[in-house]
């Protein structure tokens, strides 16, 4: 044989050595596992497609979240659904509760950070306050909302807000009334790259969040991303990092790698990708049909989200990753 041809083989031949040439390494350190918390649930309940991810209630929240200090996972995202749901108006007491309730329980044990949006609390499902006719979210008026509630949780105990709704200029308000309310360490994440995507399914149930109801707003086109315009997720982004993101998001994973990577290379911030319940569960799918190995596809898919340059992956995994990740390395 040619030595030429041996040329990059040699890098790959055994174990040790793939390991020290590897370029890019996930660590359960980068992981953010999320938690459903839901008002008035009587007993924990499964999420359809996500494996080991429930519905919590008050009580059985705390104890996945010490189940999950002992494996490693310290970091949470936060999503709290309460049991009324308004038109306006909206109570941000139930979820500030749960995070106090972490805060008093874990210490600075745990990264809490909290979705900050209003899908679960509205009647209709969506992310804020209609106007009368029904066929368009009002973009000041759901910022109002969006600010009380970051200040809530803020003033609760999270290190971080996330707001996920995508109005205008919501993040330069939340950032203006964290530091008058003298909230100015906590974290803003903005999910700056949100796209109007299909992969939601499972955490639409979890959340309670899908759109419903008889009103003319059917989806949420009109102010999430359209998956063709990645221009419209650069502007996003760069307008929020000016109004004072801490962190970038881009959503869903997987399918927006290009805008990851992009994104990540042209504004310097740190990026968060959130590796969405469609994602996660059909992986899950696969594996139970016997078409893939579960734990060594999910790592790989990690993999390739810090390859496209994010620093933190938001995944349903984050409780299974020290595992995961020590099978692939045998």
């Amino acid at each position: 044989m040619d030595k030429a041809e041996l040329t990059l083989r040699r890098l790959r031949q055994n174990p040790a050595i793939r390991e020290l040439v590897r370029e890019h390494r996930v660590s359960p350190d980068q992981l953010i596992q999320p938690h459903f918390v839901v008002e008035g649930l009587a007993a924990r309940e499964p999420v359809p497609g996500l494996t080991g991810v429930y519905r919590e209630n008050q009580e059985t929240l705390l104890r996945q979240i010490e189940a999950d200090l002992k494996v490693g996972a310290s970091k949470i995202l936060l999503f709290g659904v309460p049991a009324e749901k308004k038109l306006k108006n909206f109570d941000p007491s139930f979820t500030a509760n749960q995070i106090a309730a972490i805060r008093k329980r874990f210490g600075a044990d745990v990264f809490i950070s909290v979705d900050v949006c209003l899908c679960s609390s509205t009647a209709h499902g969506q992310c804020g306050i209609l106007n009368e006719e029904g066929d368009h979210l009002e973009n000041g008026a759901t910022v109002a909302e969006l600010v009380r509630a970051a200040v809530a949780y803020a003033q609760a105990g999270a290190d971080c807000v996330a707001p996920s709704d995508m109005m205008d200029g919501r993040i330069g308000a939340i950032r203006t009334a964290l530091d008058k309310q003298g909230l100015e360490r906590t974290l803003l994440m903005s999910y700056s790259a949100k796209f109007h995507s299909r992969f939601y399914g499972p955490f639409r149930v979890a959340a309670d969040s899908a759109p419903k109801g008889s009103i003319a707003l059917k989806d949420r086109a009109t102010y999430q991303i359209d998956p063709g315009t990645p221009r419209d997720a650069f502007e996003s982004s760069l307008r929020d990092a000016e109004e004072g993101a801490d962190i970038l998001m881009v959503k869903p994973g997987l399918p927006y790698l290009d805008i990851l990577s992009k994104l990540s290379a042209e504004i310097p911030k740190p990026w968060a990708v959130y590796e969405v319940s469609g994602e996660f569960a059909a992986i899950e799918l696969l594996a139970r049909e016997g078409l893939m190995q579960g734990p060594a596809a999910h790592v790989e898919a990690w993999t390739s989200f810090v390859r496209a340059g994010a620093s933190m992956i938001i995944t349903y995994g984050a409780r299974f990753a020290r595992e995961w990740i020590e099978q692939c390395q045998k």
